[in-house]
């Protein structure tokens, strides 16, 4: 599949097929795609914790705000940014950091699913406090977002509405 054609046909997918498991090599392809991100000077903090207990993720489900679609997929994938990566000159910015990396990380990910045959849809993290204790994340590494994945058992068929190109782009100022 051709890279632009994976972004401009990639939809959040809310509704999963319940029957068809996600094997634990598929999910080891995803979250690598992950590890290819880039990231503040390739400090690499990205952390991916793989949620396929029902029971846990009805519970990330109700922590995460409208996310009911966490709890139906087979599996949730929550991204995590360790803050002990940021050494030698990158402490005082991590909170720069952090979104970029996180972000470039998760779309990676949403891309090579979406490659696979699978859909995701990424969720915040609403409460951070109650998912670091749910999950036993260390104090030094920081619930992110969360990626419910699996396959769709419908994809969209229309895409979203774009706004037009020329509306968005400046050349040399605003």
């Amino acid at each position: 599949m051709d890279v632009f054609e994976a972004i401009e046909n990639r939809r959040s997918i809310r509704d999963y097929d319940r029957s068809k498991p996600v094997s634990k090599e598929i999910i080891e392809k995803i979250v690598n795609a992950a590890r290819w991100a880039p990231t503040a000077g390739n400090r690499q903090p990205i952390e991916v914790i793989v949620v396929s207990s029902q029971e846990v993720r009805e519970k990330l489900a109700s922590l995460s705000g409208y996310a009911p679609y966490l709890k139906d997929s087979p599996v949730a994938l929550v991204v995590c940014v360790n803050q002990s990566k940021y050494t030698k000159g990158y402490e005082n910015a991590r909170q720069f950091y952090t979104p970029m990396d996180a972000s470039a990380a998760i779309m990676n990910m949403m891309l090579a699913a979406h490659g696979l045959g699978l859909g995701t849809c990424w969720d915040s993290v609403l409460d951070k406090k109650a998912i670091r204790e749910l999950l036993k994340i260390p104090e030094h590494v920081e619930p992110f977002s969360i990626l419910a994945l699996g396959y769709p058992s419908k994809r969209p068929e229309t895409p979203p509405r774009r706004r037009p190109l020329e509306e968005m782009i400046h050349w040399e100022a605003y």
